[in-house]
């Protein structure tokens, strides 16, 4: 367990970690100096369960606040340090303020130079602190006496701390592994070291990770937790990680940036949260304002967009969005807290609910119904609300790294969820099945309603189906739709289009008898088909009116244009595409020539790269030099015979 210091200066951090553990936190030259904290410092007590005890120091001087704020931040332990001659002060009430907004979940409060006191002095300042903890997270929390001079209750607090040690309970480690930088040295013949808070997962020796934001790749050389050498750290310690990677570069890693797994690497200009203004403020939140978002160890300024409202009144909450000036790395369920524009003082603080917000309609009735369901404890009811509500789908990828969901978790999820999934298998969209089903029924109405006013047209396209429904669906995503219908045959994948079941393009008589003397033609050619010139001689047409009908009923499916003036029947395509695709399997890697497929077609040069040019262009082949490669299979592309 790590365990917080907070409070005002001068009122006996140091000296009472230090009576604790025999550790002077203070170790920079100019604390040394000036008897006081200026950044964090860090001590350990080994306990008789073979536990360790981690206590992060920090500093009480209202200058050093973003300090304090890189220490607190993402733990769960704190000791409020009170001292008897001044009582609570304003560092106190700052303190315990961020302690409230951070959630922290159990705490002690140390009334300490009990020495310099009397007996009616400690009754008084125990009134003063147990009416200022009133209502906030350290409501229920003991008041310890204690004197880092001559000793008195240091034991008392050390067993108090060792047994709320015991009681707590212990954070899960499940999650990808993210740690929270807040120092980075280097030490000679070992390379660079970042130290931080462990947030979520494990991390072992050997383990590839990401620093983020940058996104370099580091590997995990060698680690200590809790002041001791180990093979792994987890959830809920300090640890100090010693990394090495190809590209890293020690004046790059900072305080505020993050040491993770790959898979949620993932920094972003901007979240969505719960905030909470506190209730001292003078004025409401108003829109827009500019602050300074302290979150993990970071500090990066930025604006509050309010959302669903005007403004937060001062003690109530509201949902917002964060708009940072750089990107960081947050995930859902993280606290930050926000300071003034001019970083002196506390204003709010609150827990990100999406870290994936939009640039554009965040205040959008649909968007806030999101964050509503977002803000569920539960991840499978909460993705059970987004797909209920959410008609174009949820993105997985998103959902889960917003989760901190490990693969094993997002399985199991989807085992319970009832879901239907589309897109690629690196960035799938899931449906609710009411929504999947609706969607199918309305590309289905659309190509009804298409084939009535096309009476003409054989099929349409991919594009112009997705145009046609009424969801903003990704076409990767649309895709599957269509190819779940077309493979339970409720629509027919005609060529470059879809049509319904039984659709016959309906041309007119004197269409239609012209299409009967072109037929015979093309069937005759087969895979020699005349150009446009010569068939427009042989039915004495003019050969451009022949040219614009050819390319009409092209549209109809009952042709392939493969050239400017040639045009093929459609299984005179695929077969030509089938000698490609067999040329091109038993020559393998070699690929095959023109001349090649020339021979084996019997069509002459000409002709045979017209059509190996039609086929790169439709995707079948992909030319390189004198060779092409067949890159899908005919099927997929022309259909079949």
């Amino acid at each position: 367990m790590i365990i917080a210091t907070a409070g005002h200066i001068d009122h006996g951090k140091t000296a009472l970690v230090h009576a604790l553990t025999g550790i002077d936190t203070d170790r920079l030259p100019e604390e040394k100096q000036r008897g006081m904290s200026i950044d964090l410092g860090f001590a350990y007590q080994p306990l008789d369960s073979g536990r360790v005890m981690g206590f992060v120091d920090v500093p009480g001087h209202e200058r050093f606040i973003r300090n304090m704020l890189a220490g607190v931040t993402g733990i769960q332990s704190a000791m409020l340090i009170v001292a008897a001659d001044d009582g609570p002060m304003p560092q106190t009430k700052e303190h315990l303020s961020i302690l409230d907004l951070l959630g922290v979940s159990d705490g002690v409060i140390a009334l300490t130079k009990i020495d310099r006191v009397e007996t009616n002095r400690l009754k008084e300042v125990e009134d003063e602190i147990k009416a200022m903890v009133a209502g906030t997270c350290l409501n229920n929390a003991d008041i310890m006496p204690v004197s880092a001079i001559d000793g008195s209750g240091i034991e008392d607090l050390r067993d108090h701390l060792e047994a709320m040690t015991d009681l707590l309970e212990k954070r899960k480690g499940n999650g990808y592994f993210r740690l929270s930088i807040d120092r980075c040295f280097t030490i000679q013949g070992a390379g660079l070291v970042v130290t931080g808070s462990v947030f979520s997962g494990k991390v072992k020796v050997g383990d590839v990770l990401t620093l983020s934001p940058d996104g370099t790749e580091v590997r995990v050389r060698g680690i200590h937790s809790q002041n001791r050498k180990s093979e792994t750290g987890i959830a809920g310690e300090r640890c100090a990680i010693n990394i090495t990677g190809a590209n890293l570069k020690g004046s790059a890693v900072k305080r505020g940036g993050w040491l993770l797994t790959p898979q949620i690497h993932a920094p972003v200009p901007r979240f969505d949260a719960n905030l909470k203004v506190l209730p001292n403020e003078k004025k409401p939140l108003r829109h827009w304002t500019p602050v300074h978002v302290h979150a993990g160890a970071a500090e990066i300024p930025g604006r509050i967009a309010i959302l669903g409202q005007k403004e937060i009144s001062p003690g109530a909450e509201g949902l917002v969005q964060v708009v940072l000036d750089r990107r960081m790395g947050i995930l859902r369920d993280d606290h930050f807290i926000l300071r003034d524009q001019s970083a002196q003082r506390t204003i709010a603080g609150g827990k990100v609910v999406d870290p994936f917000s939009p640039s554009r309609g965040r205040a959008k009735p649909v968007r806030i119904k999101f964050l509503e369901d977002m803000m569920f404890s539960e991840p499978d009811y909460a993705l059970s609300r987004l797909l209920q509500h959410n008609p174009e789908g949820v993105d997985l990828k998103k959902f889960s790294v917003a989760w901190n969901l490990a693969q094993e978790d997002v399985e199991a999820l989807l085992e319970i969820v009832e879901h239907k999934m589309a897109g690629p298998e690196k960035k799938p969209s899931i449906f609710s099945k009411v929504h999947w089903e609706t969607l199918e029924s309305e590309v289905i109405s659309n190509l009804n309603a298409w084939h009535q006013a096309n009476p003409d047209r054989s099929n349409l396209n991919a594009h112009g189906l997705r145009t046609a429904t009424s969801k903003r669906i990704a076409m990767t995503v649309f895709q599957d739709v269509l190819d779940c219908l077309a493979n339970s045959e409720r629509i027919v994948n005609l060529g470059p289009g879809y049509c319904l079941p039984g659709f016959e393009p309906a041309l007119s008589k004197k269409d239609t008898a012209l299409w009967n003397k072109i037929d015979p033609i093309l069937r005759e050619g087969n895979m020699k088909a005349p150009v446009v010139s010569e068939l427009a001689n042989q039915l004495k047409l003019d050969p451009k009116a022949l040219e614009k009908f050819l390319v009409k009923i092209a549209k109809l499916g009952r042709v392939r244009q493969v050239a400017k003036n040639r045009f093929f029947l459609p299984e005179a395509v695929v077969s030509l595409a089938e000698i490609a695709a067999a040329l091109g399997k038993s020559n393998g890697e070699r690929g095959f020539s023109a001349a090649e497929f020339r021979d084996q077609t019997n069509i002459g040069r000409n002709l045979a790269i017209e059509i190996l040019e039609f086929f790169d262009k439709s995707g079948l082949t992909w030319r390189s030099g004198d060779t092409r490669k067949v890159l899908k299979s005919v099927s997929d592309i022309f259909g079949t015979n």
